[in-house]
């Protein structure tokens, strides 16, 4: 398992698109212009690899003085297996060494038990992104 970080001019992004758009757009059917949001530029991008092969991926970008998580998607063969939590791992280690203190982000509901066992905390009511329930969630990192 390894996980590379990133912005858009390198070449994995084209990976960590597929991705997005495999788990995404077919699978949970967000519009491709939701998950191309013009926000990648902004961003820090994750690619976990398991035997050469993309499996996992995140971005995340500076939010209200934290850093937020976005785009976290595990491709479905692999789920259950431990990317998820090796890909969020990348992302705040990152962020603490970008001097970062927290990390906010917006689960789908039928996430949030996953994020929580990472130290996630829900906050505020359940709202909706793209048609799907999503709740905030923040974790303080020191």
């Amino acid at each position: 398992m390894n996980v590379a970080v990133f912005d858009t001019d390198d070449p994995r992004f084209d990976d960590a698109v597929a991705i997005r758009e495999l788990v995404f757009v077919e699978e949970q059917g967000v519009p491709m212009d939701r998950e191309l949001d013009g926000r990648d530029d902004a961003a820090t991008h994750f690619l976990l690899t398991s035997e050469d092969d993309p499996v996992a991926t995140a971005r995340a970008r500076p939010y209200d003085g934290a850093l937020k998580a976005e785009r976290v998607a595990v491709l479905p063969d692999y789920r259950g297996e431990g990317f998820g939590v090796a890909v969020m791992d990348a992302l705040e280690s990152y962020a603490a060494d970008e001097g970062y203190d927290e990390v906010v982000l917006h689960a789908q509901v039928p996430v949030v038990a996953f994020y929580e066992r990472l130290g996630y905390e829900p906050e505020g009511e359940e709202f909706e992104d793209a048609g799907i329930p999503h709740r905030t969630m923040r974790k303080r990192l020191s």
